[in-house]
């Protein structure tokens, strides 16, 4: 009987549960499954919010029909009531670009359906772009939410001060420093978030917040405060006491506070704060010793400042420290052997700094160690002495080190490879380091990025390289390998993605031996073989790298047609070099580019054809010296309607010719176009002067005629006009001198005429002035001692632009150059054109005297007046020009002396006074007495490099007085006066005629004209 009733109770109590559970969820009664299923209605709000939204990646391709919305994606439902909790729609974008953003992301409206998801606790739409939009007040009536999550998600203008009703709510996120655009007018919004704990407002502009610290000291339940890019510049007023004293992150960093660069003592008094980030703030002067009561910290960012002293002791007791940022500052001093007390330490970073001495060894103590940088330093170490110390812990766990710049003399060698075999990402960039990379490199199997760029390292690539299945980036630039590499080099590299090996000293002594038909195991996204052997034919099996944006194989014996499957990646590429090889064939039109900014050189080549049509968003195309041939018309015509982002052109020296059609209204973003030895006709259009970025200009080598376009009066920044050797005519126009950046104006061989222009000596930066081989005539205006520039040895920078990057690094740069008569020879002048100075003004009709003024241009090296009609006497005062390397003033009607000056020239190695008329003696110098003996013919001089010593023979003059007395004692020579009379009698014989007849006088000075422009040819050829 009694276990009957406790059967019956038992069975009582189990028929209760049951019965409560069923009360509890519906589902479980009718006998249904005890999954839980959306609520109908908030299915319906999530249809109509996915509705108004542009997803490009397809990604809420779930949230459709009659599902479950609570197994679609991003969507979190509570486990028992159904009702949507989470929004989980953060996206991913590959790149941290905003064209990836825009590519990946979730865009369009956001719906105000989502009103009716009255549970919803969580929304997240960070990473996604809504263009720009702003955020939807209504968000500040979803009462629920307590987590806010629009970081990132491409928002703008004012944050609706609505979402200060979001009572519940503990964490907000608005920042994405790029790519959100909001700002503020003040913060009491804030005021109705009394739950807040974690704020990130990182890059809304709150330099109109004035009440910002005010309004923020109101939330004593604070722990996480994100400010950083926010445009703040002053902690004033000050805050009397802290009330967020539970804060234990706080991040100020990227703003300027101007007007008080210290931390504010308040910062002292958060005790509990575990993450301080202060970078980039303007401080200055030493580390605040405020700081040092702090010992809670974790981490430390003090980057990016301008503090200026050592690194003080104290700030290496901190025991509990386990990230130390204080890269990019102006300390200097030697690395205290106290860092060894940071037993806590992860990652430390000191890197751009002006620290000295060695690499303490106490560092080898920090057994927690996974990142050091001390890249940038002036840093000197005995390369098998790196980490040295007792117990080597911090070596066995390493992960990233970074050296780089620092000066580490010896060999890399097996037992240094085996202290850091769990490196992930080691750096010896620019370190001296020398000998052969051994093979035990292969043993660093954790190895994801490995950078030995610009040392001394030389053999051969080791096959243990191979053997790196991490790989994903290596860099060995810039050293003297030399011999073969093969397939087996690479027959583990499945991750590579970055391989740059350019520029070994050893030119094309790297050679890539790989069968026609390979397929290599990576993906790469960047390589750099330039100055390998690649040659003869093409290789092939760069068709295989479908990700491939940077490739640079310039300079390496490919004399091959280039494959059109090659050319159909084309539209892949950010930086394409070909240059300097052999490859012929046409190049196919480039109207697809999916980079930003892509650039192509395919310079020094033989590629033939017309000019391909290109993509409008190509920054730098250099088709330079190849056989290009026919019109430039319909390049630069091409989708009129469509603005150009070119910013370098260059089709120099190829065969293209024509007229240049007059479409430049489109190509304002050009910053240097060079279309010089080509064979192009005709005037320059006038639309070229809307090109109001142009700095650099050369049209020199062609067939362009008639007068400059006044419309470049337009292009103010212009460096440098070269229309040399062209058939332009006119005078020089007076709004030249408008161009007050100009530092080269080269318009040498043209047919201008009349005076040189007072207005160009408003040029004060102009370096080089060449305006030979014209028709000017006049003096030389007494102004030119304007040309400051010219007056002092400071050089310029003319560069273009950096492009080609390696690992971050800029790799080169196209310089400016300039073709120059100098020394009587043609040079082109590249990388050292900024430290040129030079004025030729030769083989033109100048005449009077040369102004004393042009003697205070000091700074100048080469002065050319020759083949003109200058008088009078060499300056006095030429000797202070002590720059001068190069004299030419040949051909002209200078008389008098030498001036005794000249002999202090101590860099003259080139002078020209020949065909004057110069007396007396040559001046002592040792400069002036080893030139050519050329160099002083035609006048009379005397003295070495002369033949004619300059001694007199003894002469006795004849003082006897041979006149009658009839003639008072003056005696009459009958020689000299019937050769006068004779010259009377001759002079009208030959000549009467001339003057008496005019037709005789107009073919007479026809003929001297002919006559003077074939011997200036004659003497211009054999000079």
């Amino acid at each position: 009987m009694d276990l009957f009733l406790r059967i019956r109770a038992v069975t009582l109590i189990l028929l209760l549960g049951l019965l409560s559970i069923a009360s509890i969820n519906p589902k479980f009664s009718s006998g249904e499954s005890d999954q839980v299923r959306c609520i109908e209605s908030e299915r319906q709000a999530l249809l109509k919010f996915k509705q108004d939204l542009k997803d490009p990646l397809n990604r809420l391709v779930s949230w459709a029909g009659d599902g479950d919305c609570c197994q679609w994606v991003g969507v979190v439902c509570h486990n028992v009531t159904g009702h949507v909790h989470e929004l989980r729609l953060r996206s991913f974008p590959l790149v941290d670009d905003s064209a990836s953003y825009e590519r990946s992301g979730l865009g369009g409206k956001i719906n105000p359906s989502l009103l009716d998801l009255k549970h919803l606790i969580y929304l997240d739409l960070s990473n996604n772009y809504f263009h720009y939009t702003q955020i939807p007040k209504f968000l500040g009536s979803m009462g629920s939410l307590r987590y806010l999550n629009l970081s990132s998600a491409g928002f703008g203008g004012l944050i609706p001060h609505q979402l200060g009703n979001l009572s519940n709510l503990h964490y907000l996120d608005l920042g994405g420093f790029y790519y959100n655009d909001l700002n503020v007018m003040n913060l009491q919004w804030l005021s109705g978030l009394p739950l807040i704990q974690h704020l990130d407002l990182s890059g809304v502009n709150l330099s109109k917040a004035s009440d910002w610290l005010q309004e923020i000291n109101k939330f004593p339940s604070l722990s996480e405060l994100q400010l950083s890019y926010c445009d703040l510049s002053s902690f004033i007023p000050p805050i009397p006491s802290i009330n967020f004293s539970s804060l234990t992150t706080l991040d100020l960093s990227v703003n300027r506070f101007v007007k008080n660069n210290l931390i504010p003592s308040w910062v002292f008094g958060l005790h509990n704060l575990v993450s301080l980030d202060l970078a980039s703030t303007g401080l200055q002067g030493p580390i605040p010793v405020g700081l040092q009561n702090m010992t809670s910290l974790v981490r430390l960012d003090l980057s990016s400042n301008n503090f200026n002293s050592s690194i003080p002791n104290w700030l290496f007791s901190f025991n509990r420290l386990e990230f130390l940022y204080l890269d990019f500052n102006n300390l200097q001093g030697t690395i205290s052997s106290s860092i060894g007390n940071l037993t806590s330490a992860i990652g430390i970073r000191m890197s751009f700094n002006e620290l000295g001495g060695k690499i303490p060894r106490s560092l080898g103590n920090l057994c927690n160690l996974k990142e050091i940088d001390l890249s940038f330093n002036k840093l000197s170490q005995e390369i098998s002495k790196l980490l040295e110390s007792s117990s080597k812990c911090a070596s066995n766990g390493l992960e990233i080190l970074d050296l780089t710049e620092a000066q580490l003399s010896g060999h890399l060698t097996d037992e240094l490879i085996g202290q850091f075999i769990n490196l992930v990402q080691l750096s010896l960039r620019n370190t001296s380091i020398s000998g052969p990379i051994p093979e035990s490199i292969g043993n660093l199997s954790s190895l994801k990025f490995l950078d030995l760029a610009k040392n001394q390292l030389n053999g051969t690539l080791p096959h243990s390289f191979g053997q790196l299945s991490k790989l994903e980036s290596l860099n060995i630039d810039f050293n003297m390998l030399e011999g073969v590499v093969s397939e087996l080099h690479f027959a583990n590299l499945t991750r590579l993605t970055q391989l740059h090996a350019s520029q070994n000293q050893l030119e094309n002594q790297l050679t890539l031996e790989v069968s026609h038909n390979w397929i290599p195991p990576f993906q790469l996204y960047q390589l750099g073989l330039r100055s390998w052997n690649l040659g003869p034919k093409f290789p092939s099996w760069l068709c295989s790298q479908k990700h491939l944006w940077h490739l640079d194989i310039s300079n390496t014996n490919v004399s091959d047609v280039v494959p059109p499957l090659f050319w159909n990646m084309s539209s892949q590429f950010m930086i394409l070099n070909l240059s300097h090889n052999l490859m012929y064939g046409e190049i196919p039109n480039i109207l697809m580019a999916f980079l930003d900014r892509p650039t192509f050189d395919m310079s020094s080549n033989h590629f033939n054809g017309s000019l391909p049509l290109i993509s409008s968003n190509v920054t730098i195309l250099d088709l330079s010296n190849n056989l290009l041939s026919g019109s430039i018309s319909h390049f630069l015509c091409y989708k009129m309607n469509v603005p150009k982002q070119m910013e370098y052109l260059n089709f120099e020296k190829n065969l293209l010719s024509g007229e240049i059609a007059d479409c430049w209204m489109m190509w304002q973003s050009l910053s240097a176009l060079n279309l010089g030895n080509n064979n192009f006709i005709g005037s320059i259009p006038a639309s070229i002067g809307s090109l109001i970025d142009l700095r650099y200009l050369h049209l020199h080598d062609n067939k362009f005629s008639g007068k400059l376009p006044s419309s470049l009066k337009n292009c103010k920044e212009l460096v440098t006009i070269d229309i040399g050797e062209n058939e332009f005519v006119g005078s020089i126009p007076s709004w030249i001198g408008q161009l007050s950046n100009l530092l080269i104006l080269i318009i040498r061989s043209n047919n201008f005429h009349g005076l040189m222009p007072k207005e160009v000596c408003a040029l004060t930066s102009l370096q080089i002035l060449d305006l030979s081989h014209n028709k000017l005539f006049g003096g030389i205006p007494t102004c030119v001692m304007n040309f400051s520039a010219m007056t002092t040895t400071n050089s310029s920078k003319i560069a273009f632009y950096l492009y080609g990057f390696s690992m971050g690094y800029a790799e080169y740069e196209h310089f400016e150059s300039a073709f120059l008569v100098m020394k009587g020879r043609v040079v082109e002048y590249g990388s050292i054109l900024g430290l040129v100075k030079s004025i030729d003004l030769s083989k033109n009709n100048f005449s009077g005297e040369i102004p004393n003024e042009v003697t205070s241009l000091q700074g100048l090296q080469s002065l050319n007046l020759s083949f003109n009609i200058f008088i009078g006497r060499i300056p006095e005062s030429i000797g202070v020009m002590r720059s001068l390397e190069s004299i030419d003033f040949s051909v002209n009607q200078l008389s008098g002396e030498i001036p005794p000056s000249l002999s202090s020239l101590n860099f003259l190695s080139q002078l020209n006074l020949s065909n004057n008329k110069l007396i007396g003696k040559i001046p002592s110098s040792t400069q002036l007495q080893s030139l050519n003996a050329s160099s002083f013919i035609g006048n009379e001089l005397c003295g070495p490099p002369l033949t004619d010593n300059c001694t007199l023979n003894d002469v006795n003059p004849n003082i006897e007085n041979k006149g009658s007395k009839d003639t008072g004692g003056l005696e009459v020579d009958w020689f000299y006066v019937s050769m006068a009379l004779g010259f009377v009698v001759g002079f009208w014989v030959l000549w009467g005629p001339f003057l008496l007849n005019k037709q005789w006088r107009i073919l007479y000075f026809q003929f001297l004209d002919r006559m003077e422009y074939k011997l200036r040819d004659v003497v211009a050829k054999t000079w």
